[in-house]
Formats: C-alpha cells, structure tokens, sequence
C-alpha cells in the first residue's frame, strides 16, 4: 500500500507556522512503520522544492511530488496539509485510488466561521469526494456533521506528537545562551498567552481575565503578562476596552506581541502560560511547554492529570490554579515532570498501539475488513 499525504510549501515556511505541519510528519513517521506500507509520499500543493530545513533531515528525505504526477505513486490519499483539486480527486477515485479527508481544525469553527465573519473559505470547501473522513479524539462531538457533511464515514485516528521540534529548537537557541525549561523566578510569574486569535476556539480573551483575576487576589503573582498573535487586533475597539479595564494594563505589567515561536520565546520572556480552548482540546503547542516544565494553566479535559487544569470558562479557578502553580510549582517539578512524560508515551509515533489503529483504519479503509491484515 502507498501513501500519499497533501502538504502546502511555500517560500519562508517554518514548521512552526502551525500544529498542523508538524502532525503531517508525525503520521508519515507512524504509516512508515506500518509493515503492508510500502512508501509514503508528500502530495506537494506549494511552490518549493523541499521541506523547511526544521522538519529534519529525516522528514526532508520524503519524496515531495505534485499530486498531478502522482496517481501511479499512490494507492490512499489522504488531504490533510492542502486542499486537493476536485477534479483529480474525483480521478483518482475513479482509478480505484482511496480518498481520505484527515481533518485537524474544530470542525464546526471551520464550517461556520467563514460563513458568521465573511471569510474566504477554507482550502477544503468542497465535500463528498473522499471515500471517509479521519478525526482527532477533540472532535469526537462533531462525527456526525462530518458523516453528514460529506456523505461518507468518520472515524477517529490518535493524536501524535514527541519532542523532536521543540528539542531542535531548544538546542537551536542554547547556542546563543539562552535556555528552554523551567527555572523558579525571584518573584511572581512572567506569564504567556499563546491563543492564535484567528478563531473563537482560541482567544487571549480568557486568559487576560485569569491572569488579572490572580493579580487581584495576590498582586505580586503575575509580574508580567505577554500576550501574543495580537498586534493584528490592538486597535479594534473590543480588545482596548477590555485590555484597559484589566488592573495588569493599567499597571503596565501587560505587552502585547506579535507571532513567536514557544521555545525562542519562553526561553527569553515567560515562566509560566495560561491558556483557554473552546472545543479544541488537543494542541501540539500545550505538549511543548510540558516538555519544557513550565507551569500550564489550562482548561483541556484530557489533560487534566498534568499542567493546572481549570474547567470550561470558570475564571475564577484559572485564577486559582495560577496561584497555585505560583506557590507550588517549583516544589512539585518532579511529579509534574512524571505526570507530562506519562501523556508523552501516549501520544508517542512510536508507540505500537498509535500505529496498530492507523493501520486498522488503512485496511478496513482499502479492503473492508480487518481479515486477513497484517501487522
């Protein structure tokens, strides 16, 4: 059986644009060890010749092929980083060829946002011309609109990920002398927001209002809050109110930034990141700063066992959880350590049961049953 996987290059790329780039190579690391996967491809829908140089000498070693020259290198397509044209899809489906649409945005956000705030819709807008429809375990609510959306059925894949990005970056930036990790502040907690802000499933809004809510409790826990991915809204009316209304702004203790990558910027500015999501629970973004030890105040159930968990939009325990994370982290490292690389063996390519699912689903996919597969 062979591959192929959709990707957008395109000129400055860098694999940390998004989670979703870094999730492509996290597959294509899984489906190489599947034993009846012959190759696995890159379906290249951008306009370069190569993978960014972060992907790795190991990712950068795929074959990228236009998906024009591809329908003889492919068995299974699975549109995941680019929209495919609909007229080769519907091609190749006709030649036999699997058609999988793998989805990794909120897929409700996706369908009604553009719609709601007049945006240009996304690159996969056009629907039943795939054979199913592969989900993470976050959008398991949303299988039914996926099913109905596109006229085929919707099964749920892992979520992937190990710390092969965030420990080349770390090591990218130790060499200029700085260090990704935890390290106990003097006083109070340089705090980080990393929500996008391009979508209501992840704003700053919340934790601005966390930090602030701490600040008002103990005024020396947040020494400084840094939100980032704003400066694309800090003149929108909305967002100056809310901002001048908080006492940290007002105490010029608040900066707001542009895009930053997580290690360069944690390693420089920040101790600590409170973040919100709205049906969205699964973020690459959150495992990176595990990784780094640093205290995430969060509100994703399923990682409610490691980070500070705080439930749905309750401000009031996002405040207490910082708090505690304020007066506890330093001493409770080593169990946070222990609890963070527990989640990592879960979600790990390499861990046999993330590969046997995906292995099930690409047989049942191509044969209809698991009869016969081999493992």
């Amino acid at each position: 059986m062979r591959i192929g996987l959709s990707v957008q290059t395109h000129a400055g790329q860098n694999v940390w644009e998004n989670g979703l780039g870094q999730h492509i190579l996290f597959l294509a690391d899984v489906l190489a060890r599947i034993p009846f996967v012959a190759s696995v491809v890159l379906l290249n829908c951008g306009d370069q010749s190569s993978l960014p140089a972060q992907a790795g000498a190991q990712a950068r070693a795929l074959p990228l092929i236009a998906p024009r020259e591809a329908g003889d290198a492919v068995d299974v397509i699975v549109e995941m980083g680019a929209g495919l044209e609909v007229a080769w899809l519907d091609l190749m489906r006709a030649r036999g060829k699997k058609v999988v649409f793998h989805g990794c945005a909120q897929p409700h956000a996706q369908l009604a946002e553009p719609i709601v705030f007049h945006r240009p819709p996304p690159a996969r807008a056009c629907y039943a011309h795939c054979d199913e429809v592969w989900y993470l375990p976050k959008d398991a609510q949303h299988a039914a609109l996926l099913r109905t959306l596109y006229r085929c059925d919707a099964h749920e894949v892992p979520f992937l990920w190990d710390p092969r990005f965030v420990q080349a970056r770390a090591n990218e930036v130790q060499a200029f002398g700085v260090c990704y990790g935890y390290a106990a502040p003097e006083a109070g907690l340089r705090v980080a927001i990393f929500e996008p802000n391009v979508s209501v499933v992840k704003t700053a809004c919340l934790p601005m209002l966390i930090c602030d809510e701490a600040c008002r409790a103990d005024e020396d826990a947040v020494r400084a809050m840094h939100v980032l991915n704003t400066l694309h809204m800090t003149e929108h009316p909305s967002l100056l109110h809310l901002a001048h209304s908080l006492d940290l702004v007002r105490q010029h203790r608040a900066t707001f930034h542009g895009r930053h990558d997580v290690v360069g910027f944690m390693a420089q500015h920040a101790d600590a990141v409170v973040s919100h999501q709205w049906g969205h629970e699964q973020s690459i973004n959150h495992l990176d700063i595990l990784y780094g030890d640093y205290p995430l105040i969060h509100n994703a159930g399923w990682l409610r066992d490691a980070g500070y968990y705080y439930p749905g939009f309750d401000i009031e325990a996002g405040a207490q959880a910082l708090l505690e994370a304020v007066r506890q982290h330093g001493r409770r490292i080593e169990g946070y350590r222990a609890q963070s690389r527990d989640l990592f063996r879960q979600v790990d390519p390499a861990r046999p049961a993330n590969g046997e699912a995906y292995a099930r689903r690409l047989w049942q996919l191509v044969h209809g049953t698991d009869e016969g597969r081999a493992t």
